[in-house]
C-alpha cells in the first residue's frame, strides 16, 4: 500500500547536547538507523550508538511538531583528543594523516559534521540538507569550533562545497575514499575559516551568519511540494 506524505507547515530545528537529552539521542538514533537500511548501508561510522555518551557530540533534530517525531538530523563532534572523530575511524586505517590533521587543530576548537540524514517525509519541501547543514555550521561556530571537519557522500557534496568547505586533497584518493562500501566513494572536506566562510556562496553565508547571531528565530519558506510556505522555527541556543 502507497504511503502518503503528511502535509507539514512547520518545522522546527532544535539543537542539543547529547549527554543532556537521551530520548532526543534514541529518536535520532531511530530515524537515522531508518534511512540507512533504505539504502542498504548498514556499517558506517556516523551511526554507531556510542556517541550518546560522548559529553563533546551536539545534535540537531527536524520535526513538524515540537518535541515531534524526528524527521531528519545532524551531529556535530568536537574533537577532545580522547574520542575519535568519525571521519578518523572511517578513513584512518586507509590514510592514518586524518589523524595529524585533527589534532593539528583540537586546541583551537575543531570537529566534525556528520550524521546528516532527511526522510522520505520532508523529501522534496526544499528544506533538505544544505538547509540543515547550514543550521549545523551556524551551532558549530556556536560552541566554540574554528575548523570543521567532513566526509560527504556524492548526493551532499555540493552542498557542502556551496557552504564553504573544501576537498581534502591532501589525504586519500585526492580527498575520495572507497566508504563505507567498495561500489560507493565518499570525500573528505573541511573549512578552515569557520568563522568568516570566504569559500561559501553568498546565500549559504548570510544564512549561517544569522543563524548565529539569532540562535532561536522564526520565518517562513516556499513549500516546494505544493503552494503555501513552511513555518520555520530554529533553537540553536544551548
Amino acid at each position: 500500500m502507497e504511503q502518503h506524505k503528511p502535509q507539514i507547515n512547520k518545522l522546527y530545528f532544535k539543537a542539543f547536547r547529547a549527554v543532556d537529552d537521551r530520548a532526543a539521542c534514541m529518536k535520532f538514533i531511530e530515524g537515522h538507523t531508518h534511512v540507512l537500511e533504505i539504502f542498504g548501508i548498514t556499517k558506517i561510522t556516523s551511526a554507531k550508538i556510542d556517541w550518546v555518551l560522548n559529553p563533546d557530540v551536539y545534535a540537531v533534530l527536524v520535526s513538524a511538531e515540537e518535541n515531534g517525531k524526528a524527521l531528519a538530523g545532524s551531529r556535530i563532534h568536537r574533537a577532545n583528543g580522547i574520542n575519535p572523530l568519525p571521519i578518523e575511524e572511517a578513513v584512518g586505517y586507509m590514510d592514518d594523516k586524518i589523524h595529524t590533521m585533527v589534532s593539528d587543530r583540537t586546541a583551537n576548537g575543531t570537529g566534525e559534521l556528520c550524521g546528516v540524514w532527511n526522510s522520505w517525509e520532508i523529501a522534496g519541501l526544499g528544506v533538505g540538507s544544505l538547509f540543515l547543514s547550514q543550521v549545523s555550521v551556524a551551532l558549530s561556530s556556536l560552541i566554540g569550533l574554528t575548523t570543521l571537519f567532513g566526509l560527504t557522500a556524492p548526493a551532499t557534496h555540493r552542498n557542502a562545497v556551496r557552504g564553504g568547505f573544501r576537498v581534502i586533497t591532501e589525504i586519500g584518493i585526492n580527498g575520495r575514499f572507497y566508504y563505507p562500501k567498495e561500489d560507493l566513494t565518499a570525500t573528505a572536506v573541511i573549512t578552515d575559516e569557520l568563522e568568516t566562510l570566504p569559500l561559501a556562496i553568498d546565500e549559504v553565508r548570510n544564512n549561517i551568519f544569522s543563524f548565529k547571531a539569532n540562535p532561536k528565530q522564526i520565518f517562513q519558506i516556499p513549500n516546494k511540494a505544493n503552494d503555501g510556505f513552511i513555518d520555520v522555527h530554529i533553537d540553536i541556543a544551548l
